[in-house]
């Protein structure tokens, strides 16, 4: 049987089936123990019954037993010593006599094919008789087959709810398998079964960003190394022959040397999108962070004849990699220098809310249009006007700070100033050391 529906469903059955049986030989045993409850219950109604009609007279029997007739159901009748009826003198000795006898329980005599139980009063002047239709046992099949319809309904909820979201964490699992990354467990529960599409998802995630890495690495590489090593092949025929074989072997260095800062680039990017689980946690000062991202950056900018000035709150701390957080931030400090007008500031700035730090970079250069300040931070991505391959780069610079402020559960965005651009970088703060819920969250 390799069901587990049906597996759990006979184990259900099977001890249903148990639990009913030990509970009838259980409740056998009690009664045979304490003896018939019901000659008991007959010999107490016999009693009040004489007492009753010695007390109050017909009336009063009659009114008792209308109630006893309506709480046990049966025809009961208190006779004399005669047979017959006190209350309608009707003559019961054909029942009497093949019935009088004290009746334990385990075998009720039958007479004229109805039950019949009398028990004579100790003084012989009256008998107790009750009077009722033979129990057979499939008179009772209508009330077990509702109970076992009910027993059923219940096994079917509970493997319902056992089995149903294996399945559908199977079919998501296939589908993964398959290649759709983003096939995901979604089941609000709490359970093991729960846990378990938990763990899926997140192993789910890691792999995807993982896979998608990789293959944003290949086509991000096949595409932009084919323009670079056509120049390159050029430049070495071009050094074979050309008379000024130093100007030809310089043009080849500087190939090379575009080359490696490319690669270099699309390393930096799948390192800042890989595997969080492979990226040591640690508190970050971030205010020590961006004073020396700015003491580092000065060069740059002098030579670009403008400088870096920074202003921010102290004591301010994040969690997540120094490393990755340095990156994001420099690109964006060397991204603003590399377009602030000479003789301008590039501004660092950071402030903080109730649950973030909020780093702002901003120069006074051309700014960018309006519709592409969404795509500045995609990989490779140019503005036509001042951002050519040549000056701006290799367009990567942007795309590694994203991802890196990504992985930190942070956000980044762009918006022009007039004159300039601020890039905005959101990073969650510390709580108990570990990184606080994400703003979108």
């Amino acid at each position: 049987m390799r069901s587990l529906y049906a597996k759990i469903l006979v184990w259900c059955v099977l001890m249903t089936a148990l639990a009913g049986a030990a509970f009838f030989f259980i409740n056998a045993r009690a009664v045979r123990s304490r003896g018939n409850p019901w000659s008991r219950i007959n010999r107490f109604q016999m009693e009040q019954a004489i007492l009753i009609f010695h007390t109050l007279g017909k009336e009063g029997l009659q009114e008792y037993i209308e109630r006893v007739n309506q709480m046990f159901g049966p025809e009961h009748h208190l006779l004399d010593r005669h047979y017959r009826d006190v209350l309608t003198q009707t003559d019961f000795s054909e029942y009497a006599q093949g019935s009088l006898r004290q009746w334990e329980g385990e075998h009720p005599p039958i007479v004229r094919g109805r039950v019949v139980i009398s028990r004579p009063s100790p003084d012989g002047q009256y008998t107790w008789m009750v009077i009722a239709s033979p129990r057979e046992p499939w008179n009772f099949l209508p009330y077990y087959g509702v109970l076992l319809a009910i027993i059923a309904a219940l096994l079917w909820l509970l493997t319902s709810r056992l089995v149903v979201p294996l399945r559908k964490l199977a079919k998501v699992m296939d589908d993964f398998g398959a290649g759709n990354l983003s096939a995901r467990f979604k089941d609000s529960r709490r359970d093991e079964i729960g846990s378990l599409g938990n763990s899926f998802n997140q192993m789910a995630d890691r792999v995807q960003t993982l896979l998608v890495a990789e293959r944003r690495l290949l086509q991000d590489v096949s595409h932009e190394l084919r323009s670079p090593l056509a120049r390159l092949s050029f430049a070495v025929r071009l050094a074979r022959t050309a008379p000024d074989r130093d100007a030809a072997l310089d043009r080849v260095k500087r190939e090379v040397e575009r080359l490696t800062e490319l690669v270099s680039s699309l390393i930096e990017v799948t390192r800042a999108e890989g595997d969080p689980a492979e990226r040591p946690q640690d508190t970050v000062s971030l205010d020590e962070l961006l004073n020396r991202v700015s003491a580092d950056c000065q060069l740059d900018a002098q030579s670009k004849n403008c400088r870096v000035s920074y202003r921010g709150t102290p004591a301010v701390a994040v969690a997540g990699n120094e490393e990755l957080l340095r990156r994001a931030v420099e690109n964006v400090t060397r991204n603003a220098i590399r377009y602030a007008p000479a003789g301008t500031e590039v501004e660092v700035c950071m402030k903080t809310t109730d649950r973030e730090a909020v780093v702002e970079v901003r120069d006074y250069g051309p700014g960018v249009p309006e519709e592409k300040l969404n795509r500045i931070f995609d990989p490779f991505f140019r503005v036509e006007a001042s951002r050519d391959s040549t000056e701006g780069g290799v367009g990567l610079g942007l795309a590694i700070a994203r991802r890196a402020v990504s992985v930190h559960n942070g956000s980044i965005r762009a918006r022009n100033m007039n004159p300039g651009l601020c890039v905005e970088i959101r990073l969650p703060l510390t709580t108990n050391g570990s990184l606080a819920p994400s703003p979108q969250a």
